[in-house]
């Protein structure tokens, strides 16, 4: 079936993340597939103490040569509790080509450092993968530097201008901006005259976390990414764990030295 097939390959994927690293840390926006920008791998690092739930909602804008738009936008719902587990809801209709005929069917995430697992569940089918945190951590950091890599490429390895700017408030959170500009030069990458690419990304201190970031490249267009609809509330414990009617496999992890295996749940 193909929408449990993009399931399994979401779930090889290593899961989408948050933009949890400081200014002008880890976390820039870049192609591939993914839920449009909103910043691929596990989270980076556990957050305690600073509980939320919101929307992070990411459109992109591409402008054709003929000056026709493709626009498209897509939304996951975030959680996260005082002891740094993080929830993540959303559709694999956000996932482009590994998305099955515009499916919406709904993916789940958990992220649990406390019991030490992590969990990529399918709703529908009431099933799911569990993880060891250490193979998730790992897959995390090896994503990150993929994505380094992948953005130094796409600026022509430039080194990037970096400005301080702000500060502003988004959803009542007080957020420090970032500006990075990145100009290829003429003859760079077969170009005739400079490009030029705009990176802006705001950082709340409050969230431990980038509540906006924009990009612009005049080569594949626009895309914003935007946390709304924040909560500062405790949310359900409920909510990080693995409803007891779903069946979970734990993924094959040899490569990790962990032993695989399956169980109920």
């Amino acid at each position: 079936m193909k929408v449990r097939s993009s399931f399994a390959v979401l779930v090889a994927a290593g899961a989408l993340g948050w933009a949890q690293g400081p200014p002008g840390g880890p976390g820039r926006l870049g192609t591939g597939p993914r839920f449009l920008g909103a910043e691929a791998g596990v989270p980076r690092r556990v957050v305690k103490g600073a509980p939320f739930s919101g929307d992070l909602i990411t459109e992109s804008t591409e402008t054709l040569p003929d000056g026709n738009h493709i626009r498209q936008t897509s939304t996951v719902h975030l959680v996260r509790d005082s002891e740094g587990r993080t929830r993540r809801e959303a559709s694999l209709a956000g996932l482009g080509a590994l998305a099955s005929g515009g499916s919406a069917q709904q993916v789940i995430f958990i992220y649990d450092p406390v019991a030490g697992a992590s969990y990529a569940l399918d709703p529908v089918h009431k099933t799911g993968t569990r993880s060891p945190w250490a193979a998730t951590m790992l897959r995390s950091r090896v994503a990150g530097a993929v994505e380094r890599w992948r953005d130094a490429r796409a600026d022509g390895n430039q080194t990037p201008k970096v400005e301080t700017i702000g500060p502003m408030t988004i959803e009542g959170l007080t957020a420090q901006g970032t500006r990075s500009t990145v100009t290829i030069p003429p003859g760079e990458i077969g170009n005739e005259a400079p490009i030029q690419i705009v990176t802006e990304r705001w950082y709340s201190a409050d969230l431990q976390m980038a509540v906006l970031t924009k990009r612009s490249d005049p080569r594949s267009g626009e895309i914003i990414t935007r946390l709304t609809n924040v909560t500062r509330s405790e949310p359900s414990p409920a909510l990080f764990q693995v409803p007891a009617d779903f069946k979970v496999t734990d993924r094959a992890a040899q490569r990790f030295g962990a032993r695989s295996g399956a169980s109920g749940q």
